[in-house]
């Protein structure tokens, strides 16, 4: 039988119980309540629209120029090298001094070589004292053939002795003429003047016969080296005159013809290493100087765009193309014919009246809602 205080004790526990069950409720209606109004909240928020500023593309003008940047390069550049390996003790030019033929600039220690020529003349000597010995001994075996005073045996003796040591004279000859080139190569002499564009060794190391030790750049004229896109080689005539001037000095320039082409393109850019042979380079066009070649181009009239309208995908030439309808924006691959200064024209990817994103490029993405700024033609 239960008593009067179990009775209140079990009135307790059912309110506590009951309490917990509301307060759950209300912390869940209250969550709900909360999520319904972030929901409803975002989808009144109306989409972000970009002022864009853009054109519309038209056709350019037939007989257009394209311009390169590129640099000042020799025609002819070699590698001067050491004909025998041994330590350099002496280097008395750097990168960018001028040298002139016949001038010595560096030199290998020549002591074995100077020891060895020692030898070789030694042995020389040696050689030519037997010959005259092996001489002497044949003309007296001769002299008493003739008499009948020798045999037919102890002459041919003497006869091979004779010839052994003339062979034996060209042998010790030949050694001392190698042992004087050795000692001839330990200088490096310059055989044409030019302008040392790198070196390959510094005094104190052993070198190996035909390592690099300078680099030099000939006298015999200059080239102005570009990258160009295969596009520009198909439509630009290859007998055309170039005007290449300095990149930061307009005012200095010059002409010329394209002298060589790549016949493989770079397996980066894709394009074409193409070498202009430059007619009397100013002296300011120094070597490795950034130079602008500029090239016409002899096509019918092509599409341009504005060259910031350019963008990469997958680094290919893309532009940002408006749907006028949508007022919405795509992106869209393009093939470039050529790279002027201010304009690009245009193969592939775009027609006439597309209208194209020129300025606002970078905040975009695909499906973009855009206020048009302007419009106009390219």
């Amino acid at each position: 039988m239960m008593t009067r205080s179990d009775i209140f004790a079990v009135q307790v526990e059912k309110c506590q119980r009951s309490s917990a069950s509301i307060n759950r409720a209300l912390v869940l209606a209250l969550v709900i309540t909360s999520l319904s109004a972030c929901s409803q909240e975002t989808e009144a928020r109306p989409p972000q629209i970009r002022p864009v500023q853009v054109v519309t593309v038209q056709k350019g003008a037939p007989g257009q120029t394209s311009t390169f940047t590129g640099e000042i390069q020799a025609q002819e550049e070699v590698s001067l090298a050491f004909r025998v390996s041994g330590r350099m003790i002496e280097r008395s030019v750097n990168v960018g001094d001028t040298v002139a033929a016949g001038q010595i600039v560096a030199r290998l220690d020549a002591q074995s070589a100077q020891n060895s020529l020692r030898s070789a003349r030694a042995a020389l000597s040696a050689a030519e004292s037997q010959l005259v010995t092996a001489r002497n001994a044949f003309s007296r075996q001769d002299r008493l053939l003739q008499q009948g005073f020798t045999t037919r045996a102890f002459h041919d003796e003497a006869r091979n002795a004779l010839e052994n040591a003339r062979s034996a004279v060209d042998r010790a000859e030949a050694q001392v003429k190698i042992a004087e080139d050795n000692v001839g190569y330990s200088n490096l002499i310059v055989d044409a003047g030019g302008t040392v564009t790198a070196r390959g060794a510094e005094p104190g190391e052993v070198v190996q016969a035909g390592q690099m030790i300078v680099r030099l750049a000939r006298e015999r004229g200059r080239d102005g080296v570009f990258d160009v896109p295969p596009q520009i080689l198909r439509a630009a005539d290859p007998d055309s005159v170039i005007t290449v001037s300095l990149a930061n000095d307009p005012n200095v320039f010059t002409s010329g013809r394209v002298r060589e082409v790549s016949p493989q393109a770079d397996p980066v850019t894709r394009t074409f290493r193409v070498r202009v042979g430059l007619d009397n380079a100013p002296d300011a066009m120094r070597l490795g100087s950034t130079v602008n070649g500029i090239v016409k181009i002899e096509n019918d009239a092509e599409i341009e765009i504005p060259a910031s309208a350019l963008t990469a995908v997958n680094s290919s030439p893309a532009v940002w193309v408006v749907d006028p309808q949508a007022e919405t924006v795509a992106l869209r691959n393009i093939e470039v014919a050529r790279f002027g200064n201010t304009n690009v024209g245009v193969q592939s990817g775009l027609s006439v009246g597309d209208i194209v994103v020129t300025a606002g490029i970078q905040a975009l993405h695909p499906g973009q809602k855009v206020r048009l700024l302007g419009s106009s033609g390219s």
